[in-house]
Order: C-alpha cells, then structure tokens, then sequence
C-alpha cells in the first residue's frame, strides 16, 4: 500500500469563511470537508488566530499547507518557518489584493516554495512575480448539498435569476472606484451581472447580511434559468448555478478564461458576453418551454457533478503535491 502524503494545514479558525456559518461556504467544505476525504493525504489541522511556531513541522510532515497566503485565512503571525526544509504550500486567490501588502516579505518569511488557488495563471502573473510557481487548482461545489433540486418543468420559466455582487453604473461611482479602489470594485469585477439587472425579466435578490433569505441552493433551483458572470475569471457561481439545474447563461471571454472550466456552448451551457447577452436571453424567453432547454441544464448539471466538485478539486491538488514531492 502507498504512503500516504502527511500534509500540515494552517489556518486561522475564526476566519469566515472556514466557519461553515457565512452564506459562502466553499472554502470550509473544501478545505474542511474534502482535504479529509481523499483516500492518498493524511491531513493534520493547526488552527491558531494570533501566533503559530512551525519551526517542528518538518520532522513529521511532508507538506505544510496555508489557508491563505496573508490575512484572515491564517494565523496573524507565523514563525519558525526558516527552519523546515519542506515544500510550503499557499492557497492564492483574490491576487490583485497582494498589491497592497509586502508579499515578498511574506514569502520569504514563510519560506513559501509553491503557489496554488482556482484563478488562471495570467491573472496570478498579473501581481505576483514571474519566478513565484503557480499552478490553478480549481476547488467546485459540495456535491452533497446539490442532491435536492425542483424539478425543470416546476420552475420560473419568465425570469432570468441574477444574484451576487454587483457593481455601481453610476459614472460618479465608476470615477471614484478607479480612483481610489482600482481594480477591485464591483464595476470592475462584475460588469455584465450588473448591466443584466436592468432588464425587466431578470430577477435579482441580494444578500441580507451574511445569507441569502432562503437556503441558496433552493432559491436557485427555484428558476429554470441563472446567470453567472464574472469580468476578469470564473468564479464557483458558474458551477454552483449550473449544478442546480438551472439553464446557466454563462459569460465566458478571452479575459475570464472561463472555458477552463470545460463547459460547451449549446450543450452545457448557454456562453454570453457583452454584445450578445440580450438576444441569447430572449431567444430562451420566446421558446421557454422548449425542451432543448431543459437537456442544455440537465447536461450542464452532469457536467458540474461529475468533473467539478470538491473532491475533484482536492484531487487536483494532491496531484499537483506528489509531483511537488517527486521532482525535489
């Protein structure tokens, strides 16, 4: 029987999104949930808010693997870190927040040797530097909290579901934002989410406070068609949608990469960008009910069940660090 690979996890435990209580819990069923899973890694947890000493990690482990590369998903201070001579591994995602922080005194520090997270590799280059080894490791939905769906012909048929963050139209705003929070503003990260919401027919429910109103997966499959859309790389929204069986309106560009995630334009989903949004729209609202609809969703699901879960996710992952282990 193979070894299994001894991975020391880091994290912060008040962090929340590792608490499985904020409305966006995929970080906690990933990291949480599915490291525990797979059948090759033996996952030990560390989970420290103010100070850690990994300075002994390296006499009993194989790997040390950090939450987050700063802030919230690790302890506020790390130390010993010099002292091991094993690969270090940190979950990346987010990067353009690393522009406002000393990353290279964080990497050092940490002695971080690899970079992981679900973003395409050009937008990690984008703030990081080139010599810093990156490889995209997509996490996916809990498949388990999927299983319960309406049935297609049940649902919505006359509105387009639209939900997440969105992003100011107001010239006022836009101006501000690029101002003063260049590159992260919901404007810039969410362009044509927030463009749909002005059309009549497209039905949009925010967030109250840290949930949505009715359990997620529920509101979602109560409509027979969602959208994803996210500027600058798919975010889970594209699976979580698609995996609850709604006709998914996906916008998918040479910018967002999104084809990364396997999806096919007319068979898995429905590919939209910023010049076609509307006709692809009411194409669907004049032919609802045309069952051709209905398998597109259907296909999408299997698609997002079988290819981009969790577990598919880790996988990747444990991968990725027995070949980290093979070639040192």
């Amino acid at each position: 029987m193979k070894t299994k690979i001894k991975i020391a996890f880091i994290y912060n435990p008040s962090n929340k999104f590792l608490t499985g209580k904020h409305f966006d819990n995929n970080y906690y069923y990933y990291f949480m949930h599915a490291l525990k899973r797979n059948s090759r890694i033996d996952v030990t947890y560390f989970g420290e808010e103010e100070k850690f000493d990994g300075s002994n990690l390296g006499k009993n482990f194989d790997v040390v693997f950090l939450a987050g590369y700063v802030g919230g998903g690790t302890p506020k201070e790390i130390i010993g870190m010099e002292k091991i001579n094993i690969p270090v591994i940190a979950w990346s995602s987010d990067s353009h927040f690393y522009s406002e922080i000393d990353y290279m005194a964080y990497h050092k520090k940490y002695n971080i040797s690899h970079y992981v997270g679900p973003i395409q590799e050009e937008y990690f280059y984008k703030f990081l530097p080139k010599n810093f080894k990156y490889e995209r490791v997509f996490t996916g939905i809990e498949a388990s909290r999927f299983q319960q769906i309406h049935s297609f012909d049940t649902r919505i048929k006359d509105k387009i579901l639209n939900s997440g963050a969105m992003g100011n139209k107001k010239l006022k705003s836009r101006i501000a934002n690029r101002i003063i929070n260049p590159k992260r503003s919901g404007w810039y990260f969410y362009k044509l989410r927030t463009l749909c919401n002005e059309l009549p027919y497209v039905a949009y429910k925010g967030i109250k406070g840290t949930k949505y109103a009715n359990d997620y997966v529920e509101y979602l499959s109560s409509y027979r068609a969602a959208i994803a859309a996210t500027t600058m790389y798919p975010s889970l929204k594209y699976c979580e949608v698609t995996a609850s069986g709604c006709l998914t309106f996906m916008e998918v560009t040479k910018l967002n990469k999104a084809e990364l995630l396997g999806f096919e334009d007319g068979k898995t989903a429905i590919f939209i960008n910023e010049k076609n949004y509307k006709e692809k729209f009411k194409e669907y609202l004049n032919s609802a009910d045309d069952i051709k609809w209905s398998k597109i969703a259907s296909e999408g699901r299997k698609h997002v069940l079988t290819k981009l879960t969790n577990d598919n996710g880790v996988e990747q992952l444990v991968n990725h660090i027995e070949n980290i282990l093979n070639s040192g």
